[in-house]
């Protein structure tokens, strides 16, 4: 059976054919190529905790070694230390009862001087602690730690500081029904925290004092606080703050280590006695014998001294090679990145300011207040501040620190809790300037006159009660501080240092 055959279409005298069209082919990414210029581009889409749990404890060593060791990551560190905490970053009690609020504050500021477990320092201490572990470690952690009535503090609650190393990255286990224990964090069957797994002692200490020094104990989620910069989503534990500058600041400081050597061997001034070979110097035998009798070769050079050579011989003097001028633009470029990588500006990290203008620094101070006022509040005041003061209230309303019942409280608990975090003030690089342009947002109304003190880092209403009581002493003793009044008659000042004032005509 023949098959049949496809029916011919007439095409039209003086018309076209049209070809069929080609099936569409994706345009790539070059970005996603195994091409030549991304050949070298190690990639991986392995989770961040795996990454953290295979890595994490080498990167926490050497971030620990260089912020001790490297001058340049010891300032970047003290640079983010007094960015991001400063002289502690305190609270301003939003309750409307003033007689309440007065006394929130005043058991509060008590309780700053008690908190630390360990009693070296306050509380604004060891936020500051918590800052320079953030920047070695990438994480903190915070142990509340209660207290008997009778330790007769204001409040009996205490914080115990813990370094990321008594959380074992190497503690994954699987607890059945859902539960498990990654990295030291033990989570139910939900993914809620649940508790975590510490060392009853540092893992890295010389010596072990009790039998249980070597085991770990499980602390309650609830008196724990886990203190992070979250990069990716659904991170578990931190990575340093100076995760992307260690690989540069690891070889600058090899190099730097170099050139220092060089230019000490360089600076030791030396000369070479040469001499012809022993075939052709008739003296050979007689050096020989010099020194097998314990006659010094070595000529001391001092101020006017003349040396005398034997025949034959001649003196060189070392010359090792320069640097060359590349140093400085090496260095320069090399210390950028590095500053770059701890997320702090190259001024700060370096001290040098021969490159930088008013307007430059300005701007890089900005950008860089930007990013510290994110972690501060994402993560100090979040993760840190709110959880604390909330149970230092809770705590004082059970002891009596404060005048409001354990019933009142309950029925008004997230009044009580409200509270606003003021951070330590920036420094202004021109204030004059600075100032003028404050004054002129209040005055203008774009701005509150306390939004202008909280950023000096004080209490408004403390402020406006402290300006109120100076000024009527001031009164009540006679006193006036305020701007000088010209005397009658006389020109007030010029305004520029090139303007003189204008002169009376005679009449």
């Amino acid at each position: 059976m023949q098959a049949a055959e496809k029916p011919r279409v007439r095409v039209p005298a003086g018309s076209h054919r049209v070809a069929a069209p080609s099936p569409l082919r994706p345009q790539a990414f070059d970005a996603g190529k195994a091409g030549r210029r991304l050949r070298g581009l190690t990639t991986s889409t392995v989770a961040i905790n795996a990454l953290i749990r295979r890595y994490g404890r080498s990167v926490l060593a050497r971030s620990r070694y260089l912020a001790e060791n490297n001058p340049y990551a010891a300032a970047a560190k003290e640079t983010f230390v007094s960015a991001l905490v400063g002289s502690g970053i305190k609270p301003s009690s939003l309750v409307k009862d003033v007689a309440l609020k007065a006394a929130i504050q005043e058991a509060w500021l008590d309780w700053t001087d008690e908190t630390d477990a360990d009693g070296l320092t306050d509380l604004y201490g060891q936020q500051a602690l918590i800052a320079a572990e953030m920047f070695e470690a990438g994480e903190c952690f915070v142990r509340l730690r209660p207290r008997r009535v009778e330790d007769g503090l204001t409040v009996p609650l205490q914080l115990q500081l813990l370094p990321a190393e008594m959380l074992d990255l190497a503690d994954n286990r699987d607890l059945g029904f859902g539960r498990r224990v990654e990295m030291g964090i033990e989570f139910d069957a939900i993914g809620h925290r649940v508790a975590y797994h510490f060392w009853r002692q540092h893992p890295g200490a010389d010596q072990r004092f009790g039998i249980y020094a070597s085991l770990k104990t499980r602390v309650p989620a609830e008196e724990v606080l886990h203190l992070f910069k979250p990069f990716k989503v659904g991170q578990i534990r931190g990575i340093p703050h100076t995760l992307s500058a260690i690989v540069t600041a690891a070889i600058m400081d090899a190099y730097d280590d170099a050139e220092l050597e060089r230019k000490r061997t360089a600076a030791l001034f030396g000369a070479f006695i040469t001499s012809v070979s022993p075939e052709e110097d008739p003296l050979a035998q007689a050096a020989a014998d010099a020194e097998a009798a314990g006659v010094a070769g070595a000529v001391a050079l001092e101020p006017g001294a003349t040396v005398d050579l034997e025949p034959g011989q001649d003196i060189k003097f070392a010359e090792p090679a320069d640097v060359g001028g590349s140093y400085e633009a090496f260095q320069y470029r090399n210390l950028l990145r590095m500053a770059a990588g701890f997320g702090v500006p190259y001024a700060a990290m370096t001290g040098d300011l021969r490159q930088t203008s008013y307007g430059s620094i300005r701007a890089g101070l900005v950008e860089f207040r930007r990013r510290i006022e994110a972690m501060q509040h994402a993560v100090m005041v979040f993760q840190f501040c709110r959880p604390v003061w909330q149970r230092f209230i809770r705590e004082a309303v059970l002891v009596g620190a404060i005048p409001v019942t354990p019933s009142a409280f309950i029925a008004g608990m997230r009044k009580i809790w409200r509270v606003k975090w003021i951070t330590p003030k920036w420094e202004w690089i021109d204030p004059f300037k600075d100032r003028q342009a404050e004054k002129l947002a209040v005055d203008s109304g774009f701005k509150a006159r306390s939004d202008v003190v909280e950023a000096e880092g004080y209490d408004p209403e403390e402020t406006d009660a402290r300006i109120a009581a100076d000024r009527a002493r001031e009164k009540k003793l006679g006193l006036s501080f305020g701007p000088a009044k010209p005397a009658s008659g006389s020109q007030p000042p010029p305004d520029d240092d090139n303007e003189l004032p204008p002169v009376k005509e005679a009449v």
